[in-house]
């Protein structure tokens, strides 16, 4: 029979998943690899949402939240890459040092 997983089990996976998507924010010169680190931050935050949902009794407040989360972040990675997509038609790059359009 399989070990129970515990609260603090999902808590470890979601320190790592939010310290690995940090990393990629702060290293990453390509925008893409920068909204990759972002969502994995932003699945971190919905992992715990669940986890604590389901260890207290919330009910399903914290999946509730979780999905509001997931349709938030869907929408961030559509307008981010619309974004993406029309600088790099004008600058023919997608490397985050390069970009000074917005520089007046």
């Amino acid at each position: 029979m399989a070990p129970a997983v515990t609260l603090t089990d999902y808590l470890i996976l979601s320190g790592i998943l939010f310290s690995i998507g940090v990393f990629g924010v702060l290293t990453r010169k390509n925008a893409i690899a920068v909204l990759m680190g972002v969502e994995l931050m932003l699945n971190a935050a919905n992992i715990n949402l669940v986890a604590f949902s389901k260890f207290t009794d919330a009910g399903v407040v914290g999946q509730v939240f979780a999905l509001f989360s997931i349709v938030i972040a869907a929408a961030e990675v559509a307008v981010a890459l619309a974004i993406v997509i029309s600088i790099y038609k004008v600058t023919r790059t997608i490397d985050l040092d390069k970009e000074d359009t917005m520089k007046g």
